[in-house]
C-alpha cells in the first residue's frame, strides 16, 4: 500500500507508520464486532429466534450468539487499549509507540489539563470513552459464564447504547465547532462509522452463526430464511447511510476527480471505493439472486433446497463480503489528511445549491433502495421455470 501511494504525486502526504495502521484497523474491527454484533442481534437474530420459539435450532443459535458476543467484548477491550496507546503516542512529540503502552504514560495523557479555549480536556473525553468501553467489554465478556448467558437478551439490550457511545463520545469536540459544515462533519463522520460497523459486524456475526449448520435440524432453513430477510433490510439502511455520509466526506476532502489518482489521500480513497463497490455488488447478488430463490423455495415448502441456500450458498457470499470489509478497514488508516490540501486546491465551502443537490441525491438514493427491495420481492414472486431444488 505504501509503495502504491508513494508512486503518485503525493507532495504533502505522509503514509502512516505500521503501528498506526495496526491500531486503527484493530480499533475499527473491535467497534465492528461490538456495534455490529449487538445491533444485528437486537434487530435480526433475536426477533427470528423468538418467532422460532423454543426449538433446538433456536437454542443452538442463541448459544453461539452469546459466545460471539463474548469474544467481541474481548476484541473490543484489547483493541481499545492499543488505540488509546496510539493516541498517547501521537500526542507526544516523537514518543515511540512502545513507550506509549506504559500505564503511567496513559494516565498522564488522560489527566492532562484542557487546552486554552477548550471547555473540556481532550484527555477527559478519552477517559470517559474508555470507561464506557471497559464497562461494555466487561458485560459482553461475562457472557462466557453460563449463569450470565441465560440472560443474553437483557445483556445485549443494556450493552447496545454503551457500545454506540464508545464512538460517539470520542467525537465530542473540546471546542465549539466554528460553523455549520463542521457540525455536519461530526454528524456524518459518526453516521459513516456506525453504519459501516453495523454492516460489517452484522455480516461477521451471521457468518459465525452459519457455522453451526452441522448441529441444526433439517427445518433450519425456515429460521435462516427469516434471519437473512431481516438482515437484508438492516443492510440496505446501512448502505444508504454509508453512501450519503461518504459522499459528503469525499466532497470535503477531494476537490477534483483527478485528485483521486494524483494524491496519496485520493489513491487510498480510490482503493476503498473499489472495495466498497465489491461489497455493494455482493449485496446485489444477495438481493436479486439468492433472496428470491430462498423465497421461492420457502413458498414451495422445499426444505432441502431452503437449507442448502440459506446455510451453504448465502454464507459463501457473506464470507466474501467479510473479507472485503476487513480490507476496507485496513485501508482506512491510509486515508489521512486531505487531497485538497495535497493538491493546493481551495477549502470546501458549502452553499444552498450544494445542499439542494445533496437533498435530491439523498431522495434518489432512497428511491433506488426502495426499488431494490421491491424488485427483489417481485423476483421472489415469479414462478420458477424449474423445481426450486434446481
Amino acid at each position: 500500500m505504501n509503495s502504491l501511494l508513494l508512486a503518485a504525486n503525493t507532495a504533502g502526504y505522509t503514509a502512516p507508520q505500521l503501528w498506526r495502521v495496526l491500531t486503527k484497523t484493530g480499533y475499527f474491527i473491535g467497534l465492528s464486532g461490538a456495534i455490529g454484533t449487538t445491533v444485528t442481534y437486537v434487530t435480526t437474530v433475536r426477533p427470528a429466534l423468538r418467532r422460532a420459539g423454543g426449538t433446538a435450532d433456536a437454542a443452538v443459535l442463541r448459544s453461539r450468539s452469546a459466545t460471539h458476543l463474548a469474544w467481541a467484548g474481548v476484541v473490543l477491550l484489547v483493541a481499545g487499549y492499543f488505540q488509546l496507546a496510539a493516541r498517547v503516542a501521537r500526542a507526544g512529540k516523537g514518543m515511540p509507540f512502545e513507550d506509549a503502552l506504559a500505564p503511567g504514560r496513559i494516565l498522564d495523557f488522560l489527566r492532562a489539563p484542557a487546552a486554552k479555549g477548550a471547555w473540556i480536556a481532550q484527555g477527559t473525553v478519552y477517559l470517559v470513552q474508555n470507561l464506557v468501553l471497559l464497562a461494555a467489554a466487561a458485560a459482553m465478556t461475562a457472557l462466557f459464564l453460563p449463569a450470565v448467558r441465560r440472560h443474553t437478551d437483557r445483556v445485549v439490550r443494556a450493552v447496545l447504547p454503551a457500545v454506540l457511545a464508545v464512538t460517539l463520545i470520542a467525537a465530542v469536540p473540546t471546542t465549539a465547532p466554528a460553523d455549520r459544515d463542521r457540525w455536519l462533519d461530526l454528524v456524518l463522520d459518526q453516521t459513516h462509522i456506525v453504519s459501516g460497523t453495523v454492516w460489517l459486524g452484522g455480516l461477521a456475526l451471521l457468518v459465525g452463526l452459519a457455522g453451526t449448520r452441522g448441529r441444526l435440524g433439517t427445518d433450519a432453513g425456515l429460521l435462516w430464511a427469516d434471519i437473512w430477510r431481516r438482515f437484508g433490510l438492516v443492510a440496505l439502511v446501512c448502505v444508504g447511510a454509508v453512501l450519503v455520509s461518504g459522499l459528503w466526506l469525499s466532497w470535503k476532502h477531494v476537490g477534483a476527480v483527478s485528485q483521486l489518482w494524483t494524491t496519496g489521500y485520493g489513491l487510498a480513497l480510490l482503493v476503498k471505493l473499489a472495495l466498497v463497490l465489491g461489497l455493494v455488488t455482493a449485496g446485489a447478488v444477495n438481493q436479486f439472486w439468492l433472496m428470491p430463490r430462498i423465497a421461492r423455495a420457502r413458498r414451495a415448502d422445499d426444505t432441502a433446497s431452503l437449507r442448502h441456500l440459506t446455510l451453504r450458498h448465502f454464507p459463501l457470499v457473506i464470507w466474501g463480503e467479510v473479507v472485503l470489509g476487513v480490507a476496507v478497514l485496513a485501508v482506512v488508516p491510509f486515508i489521512t489528511g486531505s487531497a485538497r490540501t495535497e493538491a493546493g486546491s481551495a477549502k470546501a465551502v458549502s452553499s444552498g445549491s450544494l445542499f439542494a443537490a445533496g437533498a435530491a441525491m439523498v431522495i434518489a438514493l432512497a428511491v433506488s433502495l426502495y426499488a431494490t427491495a421491491k424488485a427483489s420481492d417481485a423476483l421472489a414472486r415469479r414462478p420458477s421455470a424449474t423445481p426450486a431444488a434446481a
